[in-house]
C-alpha cells in the first residue's frame, strides 16, 4: 500500500470516528450487495429508508382497521388535519414561515399549479425564463402553460445557455438574460441545484433580479431541499416547489412540497381550487363558494395521502434530531470536499468533474465525465454497480455521485475512488 493510499484512508477513518452524524447511519436501511453494504451515493435520485418510516406507515394502516372512518378525527394524528404534523417542521427545512409551506400532490402538479397563479402572461410580457438543459418534466410545464395561453413557446421561452467551459453557468449570463429580457419576462423560474451539473444558484440575487424587471420569481428546489441550507422566507422568492423523495427521504413518488410567500397567502389571487384548499374553519359547511385557506394550504386541492406523508414525517424527524440544516451543511462540504480532493489527486486523467469547485457553488453532489467518452463511461458505471457501488448516470455522458450526509462515510467516498483505480489498471 502506497502512502498516499494509507494517509487517505487514515484520513478516512478518523473523519468518520469524528463524524456527530455518525449514529444517523444505523437508522438507515442500506441495501446489501452480495456479502456487504451496498456503497450507496443517488441520495440526489431516491434517499434511503429511514428505519422510523415503517412505523408511522404502520400506525396509518392500524388506525384504518381499527377505526376506518372514524380515523380522521381521532387523537393527535387524525388523518383530518396529518398534514399539519409536517408544516413546521418542514418549515425549518426549507427556512420559511409555518404557513407559507405545504405537504401535497407531486411536484411538477405543485409547479403547474403555482404556474396557473403567477403566470398571469399579456401580450407585452409573455416570457418564461429558464435554464437550457432545464430537467424535462419542468420544461414540459413551462412549454405547455405557455401553449395553454396562446403564446408560442418559440418566442416566449427562454432557455439561458451555459456559458462556463464545463456546461455551467455563470451570474453573469444569469444577469444578462433577464436584463435582456426584462420588459418581456413574467417568470423566472430557475433551479436551486441544476440537476445535470450539480451547479447550486444564488437565489437570492436570481430573486431580486427577477423582482426588479417586475418578474415573477419562482424555484424548483428538488436537488436543493435536503441537501441545501434555504432561506425561501427572505429570498424574495414568489413560490418553489420540490420532491421529498431525494435527499429528504421520504420515499419513492412521495408527497411534494410547495412554497408561497406570505405576500400572497392572503391575497385571493387566481388559483386552480380544490375543496381541500377551502377554508378549513367553514369547509364543510359545502358552500359553493370558494374560500382560501390563508398561506401554502390555500392551494390544495384534495384530502391528503395520508399513507404517502407518513413517511415524511419519519425523515422530517431525523433532520430535526440531526441539528437541521446547517449541521448537515458542515459535513457534506467535507466529504464532498474529500471526493473532490481525492478524485483530482489520483483520477485526473480518469474523470474530469464538471460540478463547479466552489463549495458555495455545488451541493452534495459530484458530476462526472470519464475520458474516452460516453462508451467508456457506461463502462465504469457498470463495473461500479457490479461491485456494490451505486451513483447514477444522466445522459449523454454524466455519473453523479452524491455522498448524503446522514449516511454516507467518508470510507464510502475512499471505496469509490479505489475501485475507479482498479477499473483504470484492469
Amino acid at each position: 500500500m502506497s502512502h498516499a493510499t494509507a494517509s487517505a484512508r487514515t484520513h478516512a477513518l478518523a473523519m468518520d470516528a469524528a463524524d456527530p452524524l455518525r449514529p444517523f447511519r444505523n437508522e438507515f436501511l442500506i441495501p446489501r450487495h452480495r456479502d456487504r453494504e451496498q456503497t450507496y451515493f443517488v441520495g440526489n435520485s431516491l434517499g434511503l429508508q429511514p428505519r422510523g418510516a415503517r412505523a408511522h406507515v404502520l400506525e396509518v394502516m392500524d388506525k384504518w382497521a381499527g377505526e376506518a372512518v372514524e380515523g380522521h378525527f381521532s387523537g393527535d394524528t387524525g388523518w383530518m388535519t396529518y398534514h399539519g404534523l409536517v408544516r413546521e417542521p418542514l418549515a425549518r427545512l426549507v427556512g420559511a414561515q409555518p404557513g407559507e409551506v405545504v405537504a401535497m400532490n407531486t411536484l411538477t402538479v405543485n409547479l403547474h399549479l403555482m404556474l396557473a397563479s403567477f403566470y398571469r402572461p399579456t401580450r407585452e410580457r409573455p416570457v418564461i425564463l429558464m435554464e437550457a438543459g432545464a430537467f424535462p418534466s419542468d420544461r414540459h410545464a413551462v412549454e405547455s402553460q405557455i401553449r395553454l395561453h396562446g403564446f408560442d413557446p418559440a418566442a416566449d421561452l427562454v432557455e439561458v445557455q451555459p456559458d462556463e467551459p464545463d456546461g455551467t453557468l455563470s451570474m453573469q449570463a444569469i444577469e444578462r438574460a433577464i436584463a435582456e429580457h426584462g420588459p418581456r419576462l413574467a417568470v423566472v423560474l430557475w433551479p436551486g441545484i441544476q440537476y445535470r451539473t450539480g451547479q447550486a444558484f444564488d437565489l437570492p440575487e436570481i430573486a431580486r433580479l427577477a423582482r426588479a424587471q417586475g418578474a415573477v420569481a419562482g424555484f424548483d428546489l428538488a436537488h436543493a431541499v435536503g441537501n441545501l441550507p434555504l432561506a425561501l422566507h427572505d429570498s424574495g422568492a414568489d413560490f418553489a416547489v420540490w420532491c421529498h423523495y431525494k435527499y429528504v427521504n421520504a420515499g419513492p413518488g412521495a408527497v411534494a412540497g410547495c412554497f408561497v410567500h406570505e405576500r400572497h397567502g392572503q391575497s385571493g389571487m387566481a388559483r386552480l381550487a380544490g375543496w381541500w384548499g377551502h377554508d378549513a374553519a367553514t369547509r364543510f359547511r359545502m358552500a359553493p363558494e370558494f374560500v382560501p385557506a390563508a398561506g401554502a394550504e390555500g392551494w390544495q386541492l384534495s384530502n391528503p395521502p395520508v399513507l404517502a406523508l407518513a413517511p415524511l414525517r419519519a425523515s422530517l424527524d431525523q433532520f430535526e434530531r440531526a441539528g437541521g440544516m446547517a449541521v448537515l451543511r458542515t459535513k457534506s462540504e467535507k466529504i464532498t470536499g474529500f471526493l473532490d480532493q481525492l478524485i483530482r489527486q489520483r483520477l485526473a486523467g480518469t474523470l474530469e468533474i464538471i460540478t463547479p469547485a466552489d463549495p458555495s457553488r455545488r451541493g452534495a453532489q459530484l458530476s462526472l465525465r470519464v475520458a474516452g467518452g460516453r462508451e467508456r463511461g457506461r463502462e465504469l458505471f457498470g463495473y461500479l454497480r457490479d461491485t456494490g457501488i451505486l451513483g447514477d448516470w444522466r445522459e449523454p455522458d454524466v455519473i453523479r455521485i452524491s455522498p448524503a450526509p446522514l449516511y454516507n462515510r467518508f470510507a464510502d467516498v475512499l471505496r469509490f475512488v479505489e475501485e475507479v483505480e482498479h477499473w483504470r489498471g484492469v
